[in-house]
């Protein structure tokens, strides 16, 4: 199986006959407990909470995805980053990027702080400001590249050249590009994170988060932390995504076709200021994207001419793109980053790192591209 293309992989991985009857579908083994043989004596799986076969299946197909060793399954992407940051104590240090994702930076404000994590914001993209943002008690940096919702790019091997140099650990938060686009374990990162409630899953019927690496001792600790805690998804929900992995290379194609035929329709529209998008050679990483990424990923953000009314005119405005926060599903979706997913990130921290109110992100979905800028170019011009 190693010389075979990730897109057979995962095809293969999730459609292996049962061994009990052969159903060429993976069963949902929708349990709670299995039996034991004798008090003690512990198969494969004995609490679904620990294991569970469907989501076996699912974390070989994860691993498979970004080309890691191991790989480990959440109840949600939080989830999945709650567990990261538990292997943390009271008075270590975690740096992150000044426009992290707003359900990170809420974690970051309320929850890790609480635990006594020291938590700061810095430009990741900047070497220099990384190394000045270290301190004697920094144990991880969490980044994102393309970051969300600006769609700004960090050199990956140079932020974890930097890492190593300090013995700091780094969990990159790979959602926005998905494995298909940014393979990042060979550039030096030590834990990839997904929220597989987007595009592995690719269907916005799911929630489920996910962590893939290549160390064993870190595997360890992780799994541990996973079974403690306890924020694991159903069977049922890893049997949803097995199924949307079956389709994760067709859709992730379809998805960057779409989006850049967007991209370069909004560059020419009067009635957009910017268009942010890591293909397009307007983009200041467009260099950087070519060098560590194979695609560019199905995102694209705008800043409407005007200000928050001409952007709710947009937002408001299409009959294909749907007004809903998540990303990543076959269908489009459109919002606004300031008043639903960094809407408890403070307006003067917002504006000053271009969050601002005309500033609209879509999901570009796998519909026809055709009939996606035809929606927008109607929404824009009632601005």
């Amino acid at each position: 199986m190693n010389e075979w293309s990730l897109e057979t992989k995962v095809v293969a991985l999730g459609s292996r006959p049962d061994p009990l009857h052969g159903s060429v579908t993976v069963p949902i083994y929708q349990t709670s407990t299995f039996a034991q043989t004798a008090p003690g004596e512990f198969g494969l799986y004995d609490y679904t909470r620990t294991d569970n076969p469907t989501r076996t299946v699912l974390q070989e197909m994860l691993a498979a995805l970004e080309g890691s060793r191991f790989a480990l399954a959440y109840a949600s992407g939080m989830a999945a980053e709650d567990c990261v940051l538990s292997l943390f104590r009271p008075g270590d240090h975690i740096l992150t990027s000044e426009d992290a994702y707003g359900g990170t930076y809420r974690y970051l404000m309320d929850v890790a702080s609480a635990r006594g994590l020291e938590c700061s914001f810095a430009d990741l993209r900047n070497a220099e400001a990384v190394r000045a943002a270290i301190r004697p008690n920094t144990k991880l940096i969490w980044f994102e590249t393309p970051t969300n919702p600006l769609m700004s790019l960090v050199d990956i091997r140079q932020l974890t050249g930097i890492a190593k140099e300090h013995g700091i650990l780094t969990c990159l938060d790979n959602t926005f590009a998905g494995s298909w686009n940014q393979q990042a374990l060979p550039l030096g990162v030590d834990i990839i994170m997904h929220s597989g409630t987007k595009y592995i899953n690719g269907h916005s019927d799911v929630t489920l988060g996910c962590l893939m690496l290549n160390d064993e001792d870190l595997y360890g600790r992780l799994k541990h932390l996973q079974n403690a805690l306890g924020p694991t998804c159903s069977p049922f929900d890893c049997w949803l995504a097995i199924r949307g992995l079956k389709t994760y290379a067709l859709r992730m194609r379809a998805h960057e076709v779409n989006s850049l035929a967007v991209a370069r329709f909004l560059e020419s529209h009067p009635n957009v200021e910017q268009v942010i998008h890591p293909g397009l050679e307007s983009h200041p990483d467009h260099e950087l994207a070519k060098r560590q990424m194979s695609g560019f990923g199905g995102m694209v953000s705008m800043r409407v001419r005007g200000g928050l009314e001409e952007a709710k005119k947009v937002l408001c405005g299409t009959k294909l793109f749907t007004l809903a926060v998540s990303l990543g599903g076959v269908e489009s979706l459109i919002e606004q980053p300031a008043t639903m997913t960094h809407f408890e990130m403070p307006k003067e921290t917002r504006e000053r790192i271009g969050i601002t109110d005309n500033f609209v992100r879509l999901s570009i979905g796998i519909e026809s591209a055709d009939d996606l800028i035809a929606d927008l170019d109607a929404a824009l011009r009632c601005v």
